[in-house]
């Protein structure tokens, strides 16, 4: 089986700090990172100031901001649905994704996120990124049979 480590180069549209517009809940953001973040306070004025920033400032923001109460609960629902809007509202990462065919997709990292990604240095991780974009090419997939 194939497995696709590195959301670099060619795999890069697989990064949330990929540079694509998702528009999500009223909002356009400049990648999904950005539209992440901004989930993460209940507050217009401070999801409509990430909606403006780049990847890097965006998750900077999102660790200044005031967490919602439920965060912890529904992040993971929430990154699924951000992730959703990215590749049904940019059919070309969708078919790129698609091409993936079956591989495993692991967001490996080197920054000790051991919940979104595999740190690769402590040598486990619970790859939730990556677990969450191959169930939304496990559904599209489906769909196009």
């Amino acid at each position: 089986m194939e497995v696709i480590t590195d959301f670099e180069n060619e795999y890069e549209f697989l990064s949330n700090f990929y540079e694509c517009p998702v528009t999500f809940e009223g909002l356009t953001f400049g990648s999904s990172e950005a539209a992440f973040q901004a989930q993460k306070s209940t507050d217009p004025s401070e999801r409509k100031m990430i909606s403006g920033l780049r990847p890097s400032d965006s998750k900077r923001a999102g660790y200044k901001v005031k967490l919602r109460d439920d965060w912890e609960e529904v992040k993971v629902s929430v990154m699924h649905e951000i992730l959703k809007a990215k590749f049904t509202q940019n059919p070309d990462l969708m078919e790129k994704l698609s091409a993936t065919k079956q591989a495993l997709l692991v967001e490996g990292n080197d920054w000790q996120d051991t919940f979104w990604g595999f740190d690769i240095n402590l040598g486990y991780g619970e790859n939730m990124l990556g677990q969450l974009l191959m169930r939304i090419r496990a559904e599209h997939q489906g769909k196009l049979k």
